[in-house]
């Protein structure tokens, strides 16, 4: 059965680095079909709205979505669609793993760096519980939202990521010191589900320190849990480590419907010019392989697309080569054969 996969070209270089994996995809032969649909301030400009209904139904029947950087106004206008996608399908799982690449040169290469950060995706600070309050906006209040039922599910998520994918560790992030009843369920509940994984080594930190030991011994991180706010800096913070944003993959993972997407913006400096990086969206796409059972093709793409960050020949300005989009992506289209 042809599987069908809702495809989100976005903003900026979106459609660039989009087209780009698209063209590896079919190269592999996975028999992916796309249903193209519109998200985005383009879509905004074009439809109306920057989440067209459509695009929620695409998603809600085939249960996979490929997603380009989105833009989000800053401070005004709408809200982030990232965060509404998966509001709506409860996109609970935010998976994103920072890993050195080959030919990539970071301060980090000699020791190394291989962690995925597990990010509680639908609660927290951006439970989008904010008013502003009157007169004139003299201040305003964001509500931090955290479940226990969500906390379980993600704690649990990031110990069955990490028995699923042999990683010996998982470390919860926190700030239950301060923040003692928000984070001190958090907590709570982590350690609780950590006593049903003795075969998995388990420890916590607050993220202040956190931030400091991943900036001086990556190497020491296997798998990461934390909550909404934490995971988004964490996971950045993580993603400077092995060379950037630029390289970085992202999964949102639901019970119903998951989407891969490239985690960096939609560099609108450089849109149209042919020069952007789709790594990072190329490695969401292995990771959607992944999530499709579609191992084999999974491991050919990750294979080649590594091959030609070694040979550095063929990489971006960003990598310091010369190459351009079309120039990467034909070298790994050649590397897959």
């Amino acid at each position: 059965m042809t599987q069908k996969v809702s495809l989100i070209r976005g903003d900026g270089i979106g459609p660039e680095i989009v087209d780009a994996t698209v063209r590896v995809l079919e190269e592999l032969g996975t028999g992916l079909e796309w249903e193209e649909v519109r998200a985005g301030s383009g879509a905004f400009e074009d439809l109306g709205t920057p989440l067209p209904e459509e695009t929620l139904l695409s998603i809600g029947r085939n249960k996979v979505a490929l997603k380009g950087p989105l833009e989000t106004p800053v401070g005004t206008g709408f809200r982030s669609i990232n965060v509404a996608i998966r509001k709506h399908f409860d996109m609970y799982a935010n998976v994103r793993p920072a890993k050195i690449l080959p030919g990539v040169e970071t301060r980090f290469s000699e020791t190394g760096v291989d962690l995925v950060t597990v990010r509680e995706n639908t609660e927290g600070a951006y439970a989008g519980i904010e008013h502003t309050i009157p007169p004139n906006r003299a201040a305003a209040e964001t509500i931090i939202l955290i479940t226990r039922w969500a906390c379980e599910r993600i704690c649990r998520y990031a110990f069955e990521y990490a028995r699923r994918a042999q990683r010996q560790k998982v470390t919860l992030v926190h700030k239950a010191n301060i923040l003692k009843e928000t984070n001190g369920l958090f907590l709570e509940v982590g350690q609780s589900i950590a006593r049903e994984y003795d075969d998995i080594e388990f420890d916590d930190i607050i993220v202040d320190n956190m931030c400091m030991q991943m900036v001086r011994w990556p190497e020491e991180f296997d798998v990461i849990v934390t909550t909404n706010l934490f995971g988004d800096i964490l996971s950045d913070l993580a993603a400077g480590l092995i060379g950037g944003l630029g390289l970085t993959p992202g999964a949102n993972i639901g019970k119903d419907a998951s989407m891969f997407e490239a985690v960096h913006g939609t560099a609108p400096d450089i849109a149209g010019e042919g020069i952007a990086n789709p790594t990072a969206l190329m490695r969401a796409a292995v990771m959607m392989l992944e999530h499709l059972e579609l191992a084999e093709e999974a491991r050919r793409m990750d294979k080649a697309l590594n091959a030609v960050l070694e040979e550095g020949q063929y990489v971006t300005r960003d990598l310091g080569g010369t190459a351009n989009t079309e120039e990467f992506t034909k070298a790994v289209v050649g590397a897959l054969r």
